[in-house]
C-alpha cells in the first residue's frame, strides 16, 4: 500500500515571531552555539597535546566533546538561522536526518556518560586492576559500543516514523524535528507507534540514568576507605561526572518518559540538552578538574610563548 505524504516541508513554529524576541534569540543562541565550540575544541586540543590523552577518562572526555559538538551541531545553526527570517521552515528529508542524528549522536553521549561512570568505578573501587582493566583495546571497544549503540537506537527510531503519512497540517511546534510533535501531525493514529518510542527511547534514558545513580553510590561509598587527598581527588572527577550526568538526564528523561503528546514546556526542557548541557559540559570538567587545568595551562602558555618569540 501506498504511503500518501503530499507534504514536502514543515514550519517551525520555534520560540516566538515577534522581531524583538527573534534577535535576542538570536544573539544569544549564537552566543552558546560559539561558547560550545570553542570551549570543546580547546578541550580536544588540550587533551591531544598532552599526556593526559594515555588515560582512559580523559580518552573518553574526547569522544564526549566531540559527540556534544555533532549532537548540537544537528539543531544549533538551524535554530540560529531560523532567528533571523520569518517564516521557519524544514524539508521532509531534512527533517528526517534531523530526527536521525540527533537520536544518533544523543544515544552515544548517553553510552560514553554510562562508559566514564564504568571507568571512575573501576579507577576508585579496583585501583590496582584499573589499567589491566582499562586497557587501550577495552577502551577503543567501549567507545565502539557506544557508536554502534546509537546506530541501533537511531535507527529503529526513524524506522518508526519514516513510514507515516503526513497530509494535513505541517507546523511542528518546536524548534527543531522532534519526534512527539511529528507523531501530533501524522494523518493517522499513532498511539502504538508513541508507545514504541516511549519504550526505546525513555526506558534507555532511565535504566540508564539508574544505572549511573547505582554505581556513584557505591563509588561514594567506597571512598571511606580513601584517604583525604585521595578522597577529594576522587570526589572532584565524580562531582564534575554527576553534574554532568543530572544536566543532561534529567530534562531528557522528562522529554522522553511520558505519554507521547506534547506540552508547551517541552522547548524550554528541549534547550536544556540540546545546547545549554553541552555547553557547560567543558566548563564543568576544567573548572572542577585540576590535572586538566593545569594541562591547559601548560599547553596554551607554551604555545603563546612559542609565538611571541617567533615575532
Amino acid at each position: 500500500m501506498e504511503i500518501q505524504r503530499n507534504i514536502s516541508e514543515f514550519i517551525l513554529l520555534g520560540f516566538s515571531y515577534d522581531k524583538n524576541i527573534q534577535i535576542y534569540c538570536f544573539v544569544l543562541f549564537l552566543f552558546c552555539y560559539v561558547a560550545l565550540l570553542v570551549e570543546n575544541l580547546l578541550i580536544l586540543i588540550s587533551i591531544r597535546c598532552s599526556p593526559l590523552f594515555q588515560q582512559p577518562m580523559y580518552y573518553f572526555l574526547i569522544h564526549l566533546s566531540s559527540t556534544d559538538i555533532c549532537y548540537t551541531s544537528s539543531v544549533t545553526p538551524k535554530l540560529i538561522s531560523d532567528s533571523l527570517v520569518g517564516t521557519k521552515t524544514i524539508s521532509y528529508s531534512d527533517c528526517m536526518l534531523q530526527v536521525f542524528s540527533m537520536h544518533f549522536f544523543g544515544m552515544i553521549e548517553i553510552f560514553i556518560l554510562t562508559v566514564m561512570a564504568f571507568d571512575r568505578y573501576i579507577a576508585i573501587c579496583k585501583p590496582r586492576h584499573y589499567m589491566i582493566i582499562m586497557n587501550k583495546t577495552r577502551c577503543h571497544l567501549l567507545v565502539l559500543a557506544a557508536w554502534a549503540g546509537g546506530a541501533v537506537h537511531s535507527f529503529s527510531v526513524i524506522s518508526l516514523i519514516i513510514w507515516l503519512p503526513f497530509c494535513g497540517p505541517n507546523e511542528i511546534d518546536n524548534y527543531y524535528c522532534d519526534i512527539f510533535p511529528l507523531l501530533k501531525i501524522a494523518c493517522t493514529d499513532t498511539y502504538f507507534t508513541g508507545v514504541l518510542v516511549v519504550a526505546n527511547s525513555g526506558m534507555v534514558a532511565l535504566v540508564t540514568f539508574v544505572l549511573l545513580f547505582g554505581s556513584y553510590v557505591i563509588i561514594l561509598f567506597s571512598l571511606r576507605n580513601h584517604s583525604p587527598e585521595g578522597r577529594c581527588k576522587a570526589l572532584s572527577t565524580c562531582g564534575s561526572h554527576i553534574t554532568v550526568v543530572l544536566l543532561f538526564f534529567g530534562p531528557s528523561i522528562f522529554a522522553s518518559l511520558r505519554p507521547p503528546t506534547t506540552y508547551p514546556e517541552d522547548k524550554i526542557f528541549a534547550l536544556f540538552y540540546t545546547i545549554i548541557a553541552p555547553m557547560l559540559n567543558p566548563l564543568i570538567y576544567t573548572l572542577r578538574n585540576t590535572e586538566m587545568k593545569k594541562a591547559m595551562k601548560k599547553i596554551w602558555c607554551q604555545k603563546i610563548l612559542s609565538e611571541e618569540k617567533c615575532n
